[in-house]
């Protein structure tokens, strides 16, 4: 198989996650062998490279930081340019995050997928693996395994203790479709964890329209005030019994397990390349993500 590349430029706006910050993002075709390279446009066109070599903060999300240039919350578009397969690009980005959009990777995606992406007539270096890399993270229990494989493929399991989650399985393969299983899945926090984010100045651009909120328990009315008046709203959204908060429901009855995929898979890109081996993972999140890339990196 040859390295792809993008048809086209793709553009897009919004807000980032965290920082609350408008935010206008190119994505753009680029040569073979480039990889994933982000510019700031406000920076006088500075980059840094889609590497686990260049994180520099896993809080929430994975930011990327090389010489003073920092672009944060990468994880669903290249999660997305993993998914549809491409190999080079460039994203022009004129803030420190990306936008948070719907909270998934559906709009990359699918504009993506649109066109379709284009042959660059230069055989793909997939990333293989010659051992298998094991990563733990001893207090949470968690843990994610790399092992060589003719073709990838992703197991994924979450446990939060949670009664409303519960166990969530998800699985991805190559013969799976990305756009339709995984992309449009919503990035999810509990109601318990968001007025401390929001005290400690995270999820300034987060709402109902771009998460999934978790009720574990039903929350009191001033709470949900705090949280409209912190967010700016004037309506008080209701949290009375244990579900979800969600703009038009779950788009999946796993959507949060399969969002946690969509973040690994985003997370991986990081090793260099488009991988090919079998990953397996329990209770994942960014700092253990970033970290098997890292070790994957290395072993390159």
């Amino acid at each position: 198989m040859n390295q792809q590349t993008l048809k086209g430029t793709y553009s897009f706006e919004g807000r980032g996650l965290h920082t609350g910050k408008p935010v206008h993002v190119r994505l753009c075709p680029a040569p073979a062998d480039t990889g994933i390279v982000f510019e700031r446009t406000d920076l006088g066109g500075a980059r840094v490279e889609a590497l686990a070599s260049n994180v520099c903060s896993t809080r929430r999300s994975t930011m990327l930081g090389r010489g003073g240039v920092k672009v944060g919350t990468v994880e669903h578009l290249l999660s997305a340019l993993l998914g549809l397969g491409i190999d080079n690009a460039l994203i022009e980005i004129d803030s420190a995050e990306m936008p948070i959009l719907d909270g998934s990777a559906r709009p990359y995606a699918e504009a993506i997928d649109r066109d379709g992406v284009l042959d660059q007539g230069v055989p793909r270096k997939w990333v293989k693996l010659k051992r298998e890399i094991i990563v733990r993270n001893d207090k949470s229990g968690a843990w994610i395994k790399l092992t060589p494989a003719a073709e990838p493929s992703v197991e994924v399991t979450v446990d939060y203790n949670s009664k409303v989650l519960g166990t969530q399985t998800v699985t991805f393969s190559a013969d799976d479709d990305y756009v339709k299983s995984i992309a449009p899945c919503r990035t999810f926090c509990f109601l318990h964890e968001i007025v401390p984010q929001l005290l400690f100045g995270l999820i300034k651009g987060g709402d109902l329209d771009n998460a999934l909120v978790v009720v574990e328990k039903p929350a009191p009315r001033w709470v949900m005030r705090r949280i409209a008046r912190l967010k700016g709203r004037k309506d008080v959204p209701e949290a009375g019994k244990p579900g979800y908060l969600a703009e038009g429901g779950l788009r999946f009855p796993d959507e949060c397990g399969r969002h946690k995929l969509l973040d690994l898979l985003g997370d991986l890109r990081l090793c260099g390349g488009l991988p090919c081996f079998r990953v397996e993972a329990y209770k994942p999140g960014h700092a253990l993500n970033t970290a098997a890339a890292r070790e994957v990196l290395k072993s390159l």
